[in-house]
């Protein structure tokens, strides 16, 4: 469905859209990639991985607080993945009204730009911060899903607009593996760890690219997409870095829970099994289309909550080993 579309990603430059832009090219034949982002340095350096010269990319500058910035860059593009966001919890918590102008006000004006410009379906990135928040970060990416359903109900049909909501990003900026490796190469043992009984999912960008392509292909408009994805240990993870190492235990960090959640008890009345993840339907917004394409597939059990210490998929430490093997730390 990507074959002779244009497709424009925001926060293109960042470990999601790199890894989008890659496996887009390596799949589909694109019309043109747009990757709009504020920073001209890190536009340059992936410049370099793909070059003009070679692809049918285009690289905008460009801020998602700037609604005509967005208006300028939304013209004649297909498709929209919304991945740009403020993320880093301690941050946000001392900025706040920096994060309510990009992770809210910016999902406010893409929504805006897309029905104006006629873009066809739009993809937001959410967060499990987003169930049951506990800091700034996860309030405004909840605040976002819930801007982005929303826009289908005056967008008339014209456009559609989902999320996915997944966890961890194996070897993302600001995971704990880069900690650990450090930890590894200097030959100190001694892993600081938050609390031995701390879980947390984990998702390949691979699988997440995955999703978001799911998404684009599936949604009919005012769904929350989540993999179905596995679980691990924090100790179990320390130890596929370093069989040898001891922990120190430094306590939760504000505004960090003990395990995370993908799907809450509440949603889980609204949500379907489906294809190999869950789906879950908008509580306001609810077509015809969406009743005929979800409804004949299972409701989870009464009680259901997707949480990382309830999982029925885990982990083990050989293959958290392989995993982080495989995969480009940043």
């Amino acid at each position: 469905m990507l074959n002779n579309k244009v497709i424009l990603i925001t926060g293109g430059t960042g470990s999601f859209g790199k890894k989008f832009t890659e496996m887009v090219f390596k799949r589909c034949h694109p019309k043109k990639v747009i990757i709009l982002s504020r920073d001209e340095f890190k536009q340059h350096e992936m410049a370099k991985i793909f070059p003009v010269s070679k692809y049918p990319i285009r690289y905008f500058l460009g801020d998602i607080r700037d609604k005509s910035r967005l208006y300028r860059a939304f013209e004649s593009v297909d498709y929209v993945v919304h991945a740009a966001a403020l993320k880093q919890v301690p941050a946000l918590e001392y900025n706040p009204v920096e994060a309510v102008k990009t992770n809210i006000l910016g999902a406010d004006n893409i929504v805006d730009a897309a029905i104006d410009r006629g873009v066809k379906k739009v993809v937001a990135l959410s967060s499990d911060k987003a169930v049951s928040p506990i800091n700034l970060y996860g309030a405004t990416k909840l605040a976002a899903e819930k801007i982005f359903i929303a826009a289908n109900a005056y967008a008339g049909g014209r456009v559609k607009f989902s999320a996915v909501r997944y966890g961890n990003v194996v070897g993302s900026r600001g995971s704990v593996i880069p900690l650990f490796l450090e930890c590894k190469r200097q030959k100190n043992l001694e892993f600081s760890i938050t609390d031995e009984r701390m879980t947390r999912f984990w998702i390949t960008l691979e699988q997440g690219v995955n999703l978001v392509m799911k998404a684009l292909k599936e949604s009919v408009g005012g769904e929350v997409f989540i993999p179905k994805i596995p679980s691990m240990k924090i100790t179990d993870l320390a130890r596929a870095i370093e069989p040898r190492c001891r922990f120190k235990i430094i306590g939760i960090r504000p505004g960090e829970k003990m395990h995370e959640t993908l799907i809450s008890e509440d949603e889980a009345r609204k949500t379907r099994m489906f294809k190999g993840a869950y789906v879950i339907l908008a509580e306001f917004f609810e077509g015809k289309h969406v009743h005929g394409k979800y409804y004949k597939y299972k409701i989870p059990p009464e009680g259901f909550v997707y949480s990382s210490d309830k999982n029925e998929q885990w982990l083990s430490v050989p293959e958290i080993k392989r995993m982080i093997e495989r995969t480009r730390i940043e």
